[in-house]
Parts: structure tokens; sequence; C-alpha cells
């Protein structure tokens, strides 16, 4: 172990023993149920699990209570073939329920968000992201099934589901492995990566009419894009992944009304938008050091600036793999979560707003997404 590592660990062991307590785990198997009121202090975590091996959950914290409530879509659901199913790839809310996509098995999981009992599935081949808009809900697919090592020409396509029904009505293709995507003033926007074509990564942003679903134009924006989070002014902020080479990645935004794009290097693993402000975590593989160097920001959104690079704790995150990011909105409260080696359990840390570290608990395996009902 170098020096550096060595000092880095030290820090972080004393700035962990000065939090103020852990996180309490519960894995006893009880899973409360929550009132519509209750369920703003619920973050939800779907853990992706390892992949071939079914083990993607849904877990989540009593963020007033200081519980963690481990393996929770497992407890609430005994019994279920496969339980959750194989890599959790993207969770949101709608409808009163909890709509988990899980990439490996082909399948949207649609829980209801105060029970986690399940409620039913529908069917995508390699899913990867889901939206909402007028009682549909919009889920990207690369398309294939997730062993195919398609070739560049490969489109992905967006599956449109009945949120009563939950049966595919539509599909409409896109770009080249469709990523993110998110519903803005009557339209989609979609994130194409072209993740299977390495490394004639796709650069474009499809925009979809959602009155007619047709695709109307495809935009320029930034190689091998993976999320997309829509702010109230009209614009979008979409992160690029690089080419794991000379194209370093970076965060851009792109203006839907003037059709501006802006960019700045500041790398993006994920990111959670809370009234202007857009929080990210990053985890960056530096060739020279021969490791991930693990990074935070803050962009408000309203001046395009980066107003913080220092997010959170500064020696604590530089012993993580940040995976995750999510805030609460009622207490500003800053929680990351750790994927560690992508094999042991993870972690998922608590800060107050000013980066202090304040707990931390222990997860399944490969925390990526993080959800507070609001």
């Amino acid at each position: 172990m170098n020096l550096y590592k060595s000092f880095s660990l030290a820090v972080c062991a004393l700035a962990l023993a000065a939090c103020d307590s852990d996180d309490v785990l519960d894995d006893s198997g009880n899973v409360p149920p929550a009132s519509e009121s209750q369920l703003p202090s619920r973050l939800f975590v779907l853990c992706e699990g390892l992949m071939g091996s079914n083990t993607a959950n849904l877990e989540y914290l009593d963020a007033d209570s200081s519980i963690y409530y481990a393996n929770a879509y497992v407890n609430a659901n005994p019994g279920t073939v496969l339980e959750l199913g194989d890599v959790g790839n993207d969770l949101q809310y709608y409808g009163g329920k909890l709509w988990a996509v899980i990439n490996g098995s082909n399948k949207v999981e649609v829980v209801d968000a105060a029970t986690l009992k399940r409620k039913g599935q529908a069917e995508v081949p390699n899913g990867r992201q889901v939206a909402f808009d007028g009682g549909f809900a919009y889920v990207t697919s690369y398309a294939g099934p997730i062993v195919d090592k398609a070739t560049g020409e490969q489109r992905g396509y967006v599956a449109k589901i009945d949120t009563a029904t939950l049966a595919v009505v539509d599909t409409l293709h896109v770009g080249r492995q469709p990523e993110g995507i998110v519903a803005l003033d009557g339209k989609l926007y979609v994130v194409n990566s072209g993740g299977y074509a390495t490394p004639a990564y796709e650069q474009t942003l499809s925009v979809i009419d959602l009155a007619g679903f047709k695709r109307e134009r495809e935009v320029a924006v930034a190689v091998n894009m993976q999320h997309i989070r829509a702010d109230r002014y009209g614009r979008l902020w979409v992160n690029s992944i690089g080419n794991y080479n000379d194209i370093a990645p970076t965060l851009c935004c792109y203006d839907t009304r003037s059709g501006q794009v802006e960019t700045w290097d500041v790398p993006v693993s994920a990111m959670t938008l809370q009234g202007d402000s857009l929080y990210i975590v990053s985890s960056t593989w530096d060739v020279t050091l021969q490791r991930s160097i693990p990074a935070s920001a803050i962009v408000n959104v309203a001046t395009r600036e980066v107003v913080s690079r220092n997010m959170v704790d500064a020696a604590v995150l530089d012993a993580m793999v940040p995976y995750g990011v999510a805030v609460d909105p009622r207490t500003h409260d800053i929680f990351v979560s750790d994927a560690r080696d992508y094999v042991s359990p993870g972690l998922l840390y608590r800060f107050a707003a000013d980066g202090t570290l304040k707990s931390k608990v222990s997860t399944g395996n490969v925390p990526g997404h993080l959800l507070f009902v609001e």
C-alpha cells in the first residue's frame, strides 16, 4: 500500500470515528407498511446485485428513525421465484408504486411503495431506465439479450407501457443502446450511448413527440451518454462517460429552447437534482495512478456554475467507490452509496448538508440507485 493511500485511510478512519453514530441495520424480516405521509422519510435503495446471480434487491432506510431495512423486497414477498431478479438498473416512483428496471431479467418490476408487495411486471428486454408521463411509463431498451454482442448498427427502442395494465402498448426505435430518459414539455428525451460499439460510441440525444409517439430528430451532444435530468428552465443535464481513453468524462447541458450545448470538466457516475442544485458523485479510473479517483460536486443549474467540488468529506469519499446519490428534500442530508469492490456488501453514507459525515450502514451488493419519494 502506498503512503498516499495509507494516509487517506488513516484520515478516513478518524472521520468515521467522529460521526454521530451508525444507522441501525434491521435484517429480521420485519417490513412495516407506511402511510402516504410516511413515504417521504424513506430512502429506497435498489441494489444491483451480482450479474447472473438473481441477487438484485430493494431495501430502504427510514431516515427519521435511522433504521435500515435490508432485504426488504425479499422479506415482503416470501416465496417469489428468483426474488427481484438479475441486475437492478433503475428505480423511479409513479402513482404510489416503485418501478424497478431489472436489466438481466428483462423486466420492469412494479411494487407498492408502502408495503413493498409485488404488483406485477412488464416485460422489456435489456431494459435500462424509466420515465413517466400521462399514465404511461417509458423504458429504454437495448432491444436484445444482455449477452448479445451487437454490432454498431443495432438500434435500441423505447417501450411505452400502460401503467394501469402493465402492458407494452407500443415501441419506438431510437439510437444505439439508449440509456437515460426524461419527459419534459410534451417531449421525451433519450440519450444514446452506443455502448456495444466501442470505440464508435453514439453522441446523439433522440427527441420524441409524446402526443404521437414519433421520433422527431437527433441532436449531437456528447459521446457515450448515460444519465439525464431536466431542470425547471427547459434545460437537460447529461453526463458523458467519454471513451475511456482520450475523451474525458464530462457534464453537459442542452438547452431545449435555444439548442445550445455547454460542457464542464465534471465527471459523473450518478447525479440527482434537488431544487436548483445538481448533486454529483463520480469514480473515474486514473491510468497513471492505476486506481479509481472518487469525486463529488454541486452545480447550480440556475446560474450554470460549479459551486462546489467538495460536496462531502473528502477523506471519507477517498476511501469509497461512490455509486449512487440522493438528497433528503426535508433535511438536505446527502446520501452516497459505496459499491466497494462490486462483490462485497455495499455501504450507505449519510452526510449533513455541509458535507460532514453523520452515519453509515451496510447494504446489499452494489447499491446503485437511491430514491426519496416526494
